[in-house]
């Protein structure tokens, strides 16, 4: 569709005007500052990159009502960018001829109520944001969300995003208690207006594929006032590969006030390449606590009251974001473009098993061979071990040990060291098979993966594409969540490279068989 026909027809629908939709040739210049305000992977900040028609800036829901009954009546593809973190680009590129962008950064509005413990939270505001509403209020609460700053709310809790109280709270979607959403029918609805299947799909199901998150309602959390950070880092000299070995023992059953993270990476020491892990900590207590627990439960690690920092939990948020905690302060929270925006990939899987301290070292010498890639591996345990598979469409729960996430960063907008670096991360994704979970191999919706399938076209008969990527994402809830599209989405106008499909285009168990 031609761009100026596109604005032209969204201008003529009721409640918008130019105020809120820009084109790439009405309003050229402020259409390419919104466009690029929230590209959050450079990947996708190319002459090449597809560019919308239009984008909408919705103020108000009705503009957001507007948009989707116009869209649809055009019969264009809508995409829905919060914060426009997804790994990516699928809330702002697509693979379609013609595409408008939805971008909710003005849905940004934060009430936190203490009294009640719960918050509203628009859609638009950002993770760093919404601590920041909460620590205003009170040094006693917090959220169990997402460590990066400016993430959008909205992608967060709808693709079951969390953070470092995972083992003490769960997922930030186990503590979701409403929403607003704006459905295919332009019709504005709360979670009793929609219905508890619509609810339960849009708490991890990823909320592009049923309709247009306005804000959700949440349950604060208790914090303590003394929190304990440290970080301690290994090379493989200094029996980094006996220690994470040690760590996939210990986690599952640890104090759930503990979150220790491990990341894996190829350094230079001496002028030789070489593995290192670094355990990051998060304790919901004091630090003699904790080295007394470390000191019971993992000696080998050697931690030392002078490693840990004690912290408010605003403070350890700043310390999970990398900020320094001597010239930072939270403030910084408010500020949207916080973060540095380079190049990347990521992949994600899950370890059910624990992995030999052998297989361990080939790990290392695998990154370090390779050269790009590092791991983040999440553990699982307490409260994760305790929330049923099906409590929300996010489904890995019990029986994970941890997640992995893998990480791959540049700065070069060369297209040869980009095609080299995703080659590293399928390189590195194919070494791990034997370690990871099978049948289905899983993967986290939030870190979003095109390499592990995609719809094709306007996704009209796309069940049998959708079930490839749709069971890795969603294991057992992905055909609870494909009943609950058909109900509320029939013609699939909420689509995008790996939405959740439509019963349409099923094919018998026999040949859905052969399409795995």
């Amino acid at each position: 569709m031609d761009p100026d026909s596109v604005y032209q027809s969204f201008l003529e629908c009721p409640n918008l005007s130019s105020d809120v939709v820009y084109s790439s040739t009405a309003n050229a210049s402020d259409y390419t500052t919104v466009l690029r305000a929230y590209i959050k992977n450079n990947r996708f900040n190319t002459t090449s990159t597809p560019k919308p028609a239009v984008i909408i800036t919705p103020v108000t829901e009705s503009h957001v009502q507007a948009a989707v009954l116009c869209a649809k009546k055009i019969g264009i593809q809508i995409k829905i960018r919060s914060g426009g973190h997804d790994y990516e680009g699928t809330s702002y590129v697509s693979n379609e001829s013609s595409f408008v962008i939805l971008d909710m950064f003005n849905f940004r509005s934060i009430d936190v109520d203490i009294e009640t413990e719960t918050a509203v939270v628009g859609a638009g505001a950002q993770l760093g944001e919404f601590y920041y509403r909460i620590y205003e209020k009170s040094k006693v609460h917090g959220f169990p969300a997402g460590v990066c700053q400016t993430v959008g709310v909205g992608g967060h809790l709808s693709g079951g995003g969390y953070g470092t109280m995972l083992r003490k709270y769960g997922l930030a979607v186990d503590h979701v208690t409403d929403a607003r959403i704006v459905d295919v029918n332009g019709r504005v609805l709360d979670r009793k207006s929609m219905g508890e299947d619509l609810f339960w799909a849009i708490r991890g199901g990823g909320g592009a594929s049923f309709g247009v998150i306005l804000s959700y309602t949440v349950k604060l959390v208790p914090v303590p006032e003394v929190n304990t950070v440290f970080r301690i880092m290994k090379t493989q000299a200094e029996n980094a590969s006996a220690l994470v070995y040690k760590w996939q023992q210990i986690m599952p059953d640890i104090d759930e006030d503990l979150f220790l993270r491990v990341l894996l990476q190829p350094v230079t020491v001496n002028r030789s390449r070489t593995g290192r892990a670094s355990f990051i900590a998060h304790f919901l207590g004091d630090s003699d606590r904790l080295v007394a627990l470390m000191d019971k439960n993992f000696p080998e690690l050697g931690l030392k009251k002078e490693d840990c920092i004690e912290v408010n939990w605003i403070e350890s948020v700043l310390y999970w974001a990398n900020f320094d905690l001597n010239t930072t302060s939270p403030e910084i929270l408010l500020d949207r473009h916080s973060d540095n925006v380079n190049f990347g990939k990521r992949k994600s899987d899950y370890v059910q098993t624990a992995i030999p301290e052998s297989g361990i070292t080939a790990i290392f010498n695998k990154l370090v061979e390779l050269g790009r890639v590092g791991f983040v591996f999440n553990p699982y345990g307490g409260k994760m071990y305790e929330i049923a598979a099906d409590a929300t469409p996010f489904p890995h729960r019990a029986g994970n040990l941890y997640k992995i996430q893998y990480s791959v960063n540049w700065n070069d907008p060369d297209l040869v060291l980009e095609a080299n670096y995703l080659n590293q991360s399928r390189v590195m994704y194919d070494f791990m098979t034997p370690f990871v979970s099978k049948n289905p191999r899983g993967a986290f919706l939030n870190y979003r993966d095109l390499d592990i399938g995609v719809v094709t076209g306007d996704g009209k008969n796309s069940y049998n594409e959708g079930v490839v990527y749709g069971e890795k994402y969603f294991m057992g809830n992905f055909d609870r969540l494909v009943k609950i599209k058909t109900a509320v989405d029939p013609d699939n106008f909420f689509r995008n490279e790996q939405s959740i499909p439509t019963l349409a285009g099923k094919t018998s168990g026999k040949s859905r068989k052969m399409m795995k």
